[in-house]
């Protein structure tokens, strides 16, 4: 019994991990890119590289910070759109606490 449970979960984790939905941002408008995040919550953005000629970038990209674990916090990020360089988005990151303590251990000494 407690094999079907855990393939049961597992298959829900799994099932969730493929719902969402994936992007080329550079065939859209920022204002349809950012509506569609708001729509969905989350989304796969992939695009190419400018800098790195055949290099693809993909991130998960939210609406808000519910989307992000924990242990992570919305910040902004700027893609590729059809209409400009820099769509203004968001994504999770987890914070940088070593420069943070690198800054007050400086200014302490």
């Amino acid at each position: 019994m407690k094999a079907i449970l855990l393939a049961a979960c597992l298959t829900l984790i799994a099932a969730e991990a493929q719902a969402i939905s994936r992007y080329d941002p550079t065939r859209m408008s920022c204002g349809r890119l950012q509506a569609t995040i708001a729509r969905q919550g989350a989304v796969i953005l992939r695009y190419q590289s400018t800098r790195v000629p055949g290099l693809p970038l993909y991130d998960r990209y939210v609406q808000s910070q519910q989307f992000c674990t924990m242990s992570e916090v919305r910040t902004r990020a700027y893609v590729p759109s059809a209409d400009t360089k820099s769509c203004p988005v968001y994504n999770c990151k987890r914070p940088d606490n070593d420069r943070h303590f690198r800054r007050r251990f400086l200014h302490s000494n």
